[in-house]
């Protein structure tokens, strides 16, 4: 059997201490199934002292995550601190520059400095990985860059935040507003330390921008992700939608237009059927469509401890096997800039406002929306009390541009009561 793949762990938090305990668990399987063992020689974390979940008292420590990556006896290193910059980034530059190869759960630092990371580790011939920084267990990086490499793709979508679908679904089951479930996630331990990460798209679009980067061979590019995140999401959109046939998930979407790419992160309707729609709790689900093999759709754990460690594991397996590629599919330097896209294509749209309940005022908005290019599909005027009556209405295909045409009609009308809100349905 081949010398052992010697591995250097940095970062032993929840993925790291998950790391090790497969290591621990399955070395022989491993060692058969790559072709050689696989071993831990040494880790770094921020305190020695904590109590884990693991014995790692058998591997060497080494306090500075940056010296790990110059240890001779390291051959791999895995980067499991998290940050965009700091001792993350300076652990992978210095581990490509000393020679080794990088496994990464780092979709924010790779999201903002993945092509010049691509670029070094090619020039070092290093192999660089990140199967674990998008959609924890799924193997959607793997699909993308082996299983679908021979297909032209024309769409990749999903559900890349487990928090905000738990959020969602959680909302919708208990009959919960917003504030209420965010509190709870926040208490269970759902939440960054910085919940806008979450709820505001930002993970989740970091993720985006790593698979439209392998999917359309063109260089990350998360400035031009558009984000909008769930906060202005309420319990009556979730139970109107519902009512409607469709579901609402914070839904990224990445395609190459004539115009250039899009790639979004906002709120959107699904059908109730489609496996997105049918989606519960903190599962994730990628859907990817190509030319060949038209559509497959990914599901399962986004997050967590075994799964992301399983992740972590299928790409150091990959790397004792001998298999090497480019980071993102295609060599780095033939990686194209894309002009970035708005939204151009029509979609149906969920429209929910408050109306002033006096003759005429629904025909005001009919008229708006009229006047916008804009065809109305279905329309409830739901029982109420008092001056003021909910509208829902489903439009035929409009453009984003036409819609927000119509919005700035409605103000004009005098009949609305506070802000209306536009979520677009997307065609699945």
């Amino acid at each position: 059997m081949n010398s052992p793949l010697r591995l250097g762990i940095a970062g032993l938090g929840t993925v790291g201490i998950g790391v090790v305990k497969i290591v621990q668990a399955h070395g022989a399987l491993i060692a058969r199934r790559a072709g050689r063992p696989i071993e831990i020689v040494a880790v770094s974390a921020s305190s020695r002292k904590k109590n884990r979940s693991a014995d790692i008292s058998v591997y060497a420590w080494e306090d500075d995550p940056v010296a790990l990556a110059r240890r001779p006896d390291v051959d791999l290193v895995i980067e499991l601190i998290g940050g965009e910059n700091g001792a993350a980034k300076a652990l992978v530059e210095t581990a490509l520059k000393n020679g080794k190869d990088v496994v990464t759960a780092n979709k924010a630092m790779l999201a903002h400095h993945g092509q010049a990371l691509a670029e070094a580790a090619e020039a070092a011939g290093r192999t660089l990985r990140f199967e674990a920084a998008v959609a924890g267990g799924i193997p959607v990086i793997k699909a993308l860059s082996e299983g679908l490499a021979g297909n032209r793709i024309e769409r990749v979508m999903g559900v890349m935040n487990g928090t905000c679908n738990y959020i969602l679904t959680r909302m919708e089951s208990a009959g919960l507003p917003y504030e209420t479930v965010f509190e709870e996630a926040r208490q269970l331990g759902y939440l960054e330390a910085d919940p806008n990460l979450d709820v505001g798209g930002i993970d989740a679009g970091h993720k985006l921008a790593l698979l439209a980067a392998i999917a359309f061979g063109t260089r990350v590019d998360f400035d031009n992700v558009h984000l909008e995140g769930i906060g202005a999401v309420s319990i009556d959109d979730i139970r109107l939608a519902r009512d409607m046939g469709f579901a609402i998930k914070l839904l990224g979407v990445a395609r190459m237009t004539g115009r250039g790419l899009e790639q979004r992160m906002t709120p959107c309707l699904v059908p109730e059927t489609h496996p997105l729609g049918q989606l519960q709790g903190g599962t994730n689900m990628v859907v990817v469509e190509g030319d060949a093999v038209g559509q497959i759709v990914l599901r399962g754990a986004g997050a967590g401890e075994g799964p992301t460690a399983s992740a972590v594991m299928g790409d150091v397996i990959d790397i004792a096997r001998g298999l090497r590629l480019p980071t993102f599919g295609e060599p780095a330097a033939d990686l194209t800039v894309a002009a970035p896209a708005a939204v151009s294509a029509a979609a149906r749209w969920y429209l929910r406002m408050t109306l002033l309940d006096k003759p005429g005022a629904l025909a005001r908005i009919a008229t708006a929306l009229g006047d916008s290019g804009i065809s109305i599909d279905r329309m409830r005027q739901y029982g109420h009390e008092g001056a003021h009556a909910p509208v829902l209405i489903v439009t035929h295909k409009a453009s984003s541009d036409d819609i927000g045409d119509a919005l700035a009609r409605f103000e004009a009308t005098g009949v609305l009561v506070g802000d209306p809100v536009a979520l677009r349905i997307e065609d699945v």
